[in-house]
C-alpha cells in the first residue's frame, strides 16, 4: 500500500509540485523556530552561577574632586561605614561597571602554555563574593592574605578553566595577562550574567585594591526582605551626601534581568507570530488541496466503496497519500537541514540541529494528519449510489 501511495504520488509530481514547496517552507521555518527555541531552553536551564535577587547596583557616575588614591579609598571607606550603618544592608562591595545584566562589558585574553582564552573580567572585593553569592566549585575567594601574595591572585570561572587546562586541574597554575602573571586560587561556577537565555562566557574575577580602586565605579548592595522604595530614596540621600557625584543612579538586579531577557524575547515572539501566520496559511492550503481533491475525485471514491472499499481504506488512503507529500517534503528539507550542524551555522552545537530537526519533522506530520483527517472523513462519507448516479 505505501509503495503504491509513492508510486501515485510521484506519477503527479507536476500537480503535487505548489503543496511540496509549501510543506518545505513550512519545514524550514519550523525548523528555525526549534532551532531558536531549543538552543534558548538550553541556555535557561544552565545555572546562573550567583544569586541576583534583593541586590541594588549603585552607579556613582563621574565623581567629582580629587583622584588621588588616598582621598577616594578615604571616600569609599566612609561610604561603607554609612550604608553599613543602615539596618537593612546586609553587606557591600565595590565593583566595576559591568555588574550582571548590564550593558557594561570589560573583555580581556589570558593565557596558559599557548592555550588561550577571551574572558569576561569582573572586579570586585572581598565581600563580592558574599553579595552575589557566587559559587565555587574548587579552592577559594579573595582574602586579606592576598596582600602579603608576591603575584596578583585570580579566581576564573569553569569555562576559562576548561579552554586553558582542559580536564586538568586549575588550582595554583600561573596564568598570563597583558604580560603580568596571575595565580589561579579559585574556580567558580559558570557566570551567566547577560541574562537567562544567553549561554554563560569565560570569565575571570579581580580584587580591586590600591592598585585599581579609582576605576571602582560602582557598588553592589545586598537588601533585607523589607527594602523598598522610601528605603530606597533613604540610600540615595545617603550617598550623595557622602560622595559628588553628577548622575548617581540605583538600579535593581532583578529589573535589569528583566530588560535583559526582553531583548531576547521579545525578537523572539515577533519571529513566532509571523512563523505562526506562515503555517496557518500552510495548513489552509493543505485543507484546501486536499478537500479540492476529493470533489475532483469523487466518482474513484465512489466506485471504491461500490466495490467493497470501507470507509477507514478511504479515509486512510487520503491521508496516506498527504502523508507520503509531506516525506517527499521532508527528504529535502532535511538535505538542507542538515548542513547546518555539518557546517557549523551560527556556531550551535549540532545536537541542537538535530533536535530542532526531530521536533520539526513530527510537527509537520502531526499539521499534515490534522488538515488531512476532516477532508478523509469526509471522503468516507460518500454514497456510492449518490455518486454512481450523478456520474
Amino acid at each position: 500500500m505505501l509503495k503504491h501511495l509513492f508510486k501515485l504520488i510521484w506519477n503527479k509530481k507536476k500537480e503535487n509540485f505548489l503543496l511540496i514547496s509549501e510543506i518545505l517552507i513550512s519545514f524550514m521555518v519550523i525548523f528555525a523556530v526549534f532551532t531558536l527555541l531549543v538552543h534558548n531552553y538550553r541556555n535557561y536551564k544552565i545555572p546562573r552561577g550567583f544569586d541576583y535577587e534583593q541586590v541594588w547596583s549603585v552607579s556613582l557616575g563621574e565623581l567629582s574632586g580629587s583622584k588621588d588614591k588616598d582621598s577616594v579609598m578615604l571616600m569609599h571607606k566612609n561610604l561603607r561605614n554609612t550604608l553599613k550603618s543602615l539596618p537593612l544592608i546586609k553587606d557591600l562591595t565595590l565593583s566595576s561597571s559591568n555588574v550582571p545584566f548590564s550593558n557594561s562589558m570589560y573583555r580581556t585574553t589570558v593565557s596558559y602554555k599557548g592555550k588561550e582564552a577571551h574572558t569576561d573580567i569582573f572586579h570586585g572585593e572581598i565581600s563580592y563574593e558574599e553579595v552575589l553569592r557566587v559559587q565555587l566549585l574548587s579552592g577559594r575567594w579573595f582574602s586579606e592574605d592576598d596582600n602579603a601574595a608576591a603575584k596578583r591572585n585570580i579566581v576564573i570561572n569553569e569555562l576559562t578553566q576548561e579552554r586553558l587546562f582542559g580536564s586538568g586541574a586549575a588550582l595554583g597554575k600561573i596564568i598570563s595577562m597583558g604580560g603580568e602573571d596571575l595565580k589561579v586560587i579559585g574556580v567558580a561556577k559558570d557566570f551567566k550574567d547577560q541574562g537567562d537565555f544567553k549561554a554563560p562566557t569565560p570569565a575571570i574575577f579581580l580584587r580591586i585594591d590600591t592598585s585599581n580602586i579609582r576605576d571602582a565605579s560602582t557598588i553592589l548592595i545586598r537588601v533585607g526582605a523589607g527594602a523598598d522604595a522610601t528605603f530606597e530614596g533613604k540610600v540615595y540621600k545617603l550617598i550623595a551626601s557622602t560622595v559628588k557625584s553628577s548622575n548617581l543612579e540605583i538600579k535593581h538586579l532583578s529589573d535589569l534581568r528583566k530588560n535583559k531577557n526582553k531583548e531576547t524575547t521579545i525578537p523572539m515572539m515577533i519571529f513566532f507570530i509571523v512563523a505562526g501566520f506562515l503555517i496557518f496559511n500552510v495548513a489552509l492550503g493543505i485543507f484546501g488541496v486536499l478537500w479540492y481533491n476529493i470533489n475532483k475525485r469523487r466518482g474513484e471514491i465512489g466506485l471504491r466503496r461500490a466495490i467493497g472499499a470501507t470507509a477507514s481504506s478511504v479515509s486512510g488512503q487520503l491521508v496516506g497519500e498527504a502523508m507520503v507529500l509531506a516525506t517527499f517534503s521532508l527528504i529535502i528539507g532535511s538535505f538542507f537541514a542538515i548542513q547546518f550542524p555539518l557546517l557549523n551555522v551560527f556556531d550551535l552545537p549540532a545536537s541542537v540541529y538535530l533536535t530542532a530537526q526531530f521536533l520539526a519533522t513530527v510537527f509537520i506530520y502531526l499539521l499534515v494528519v490534522v488538515c488531512a483527517f476532516y477532508p478523509g472523513k469526509q471522503a468516507a462519507a460518500i454514497y456510492p449510489a449518490v455518486v454512481l448516479h450523478e456520474e
